[in-house]
């Protein structure tokens, strides 16, 4: 049975996979286009991905034989869901695989974003000394708004309590009990984006969540709001919120991780 690996993932998966006798394992090693992968796929039985490849309808239509698409990683926005289902294709991602790291590198962005940690250190490499230019702000007693409060999110918030911040979240799929033993306030959206300091992202790419934080959003935000987004990309419209830079709505603006 072959095994396309699409995307480079750990050494230690793909040998894993190499060590049963009845696959063939072919690693493409580095992203290639539609046109490009079907038919490096046309016999394939099963794919693994991370971000970078996209498994569209075509690619699935021209793998008769595949029987399995997995995901090394969280989200499965590059993968034609819909259309693997109705090829009977299961589609299986691993959702806690890097919950911890991410969560933790949101503390750092954060952090970074609130003593302004890249600009002084390019200052001081530039020679500079300028301490006033840089004056940051303190973690502790400020707001925190997470948009989506799943694994991550939840890692996030217990993180950010023990900075001394006050945590509220916006998800509509977490139940009260959930966000209760998080001892996290859920409000709506735009309670959210009216009360926080911070604002941390950790939803997926959806037709709902596309372009969710835009012009219109960062309105009914405070003055001076700092943005991470740790998800991914088109949930912040790029034009706005360089725009609410420009205009200093927003503090030092939004470092982002893909």
């Amino acid at each position: 049975m072959k095994i396309v690996v699409c995307d480079p993932v750990s050494p230690k998966g793909v040998a894993l996979l190499k060590a049963r006798p009845e696959f063939e394992v072919v690693e493409l090693g580095k992203r290639h286009f539609e046109d490009e992968l079907i038919p490096l796929v046309s016999d394939a039985v099963g794919i693994l991905v991370r971000s970078e490849t996209k498994i569209t309808k075509r690619v699935i239509e021209s793998a008769p034989k595949l029987r399995v698409i997995g995901r090394a990683g969280v989200g499965v926005d590059n993968i034609d869901v819909e259309a693997a289902t109705n090829h009977g294709v299961v589609v299986m991602n691993a959702p806690g695989g890097n919950t911890i790291a991410t969560a933790e590198l949101t503390m750092a962005l954060m952090l970074a974003l609130a003593r302004n940690i890249p600009q002084a250190h390019a200052s001081v490499k530039a020679g500079e000394w300028n301490r006033k230019a840089f004056h940051g702000i303190e973690l502790y007693g400020k707001t925190l708004g997470i948009l989506g409060l799943g694994r991550i999110g939840g890692e996030v918030a217990k993180r950010a309590m023990a900075f001394g911040m006050t945590v509220i979240a916006y998800d509509p799929y977490v139940t009260l009990s959930r966000a209760n033993a998080l001892q996290v306030e859920l409000v709506e959206l735009d309670e959210l984006f009216a009360r926080a300091d911070f604002i941390t992202i950790h939803m997926p790419l959806t037709n709902e969540t596309k372009n969710m934080i835009n012009a219109a959003s960062i309105a009914k935000m405070k003055k001076g709001v700092r943005i991470i987004n740790c998800a991914r990309g088109g949930i912040v419209n790029e034009a706005d919120l360089a725009d609410a830079i420009k205009s200093r709505a927003c503090g030092r603006g939004r470092i982002r991780c893909l």
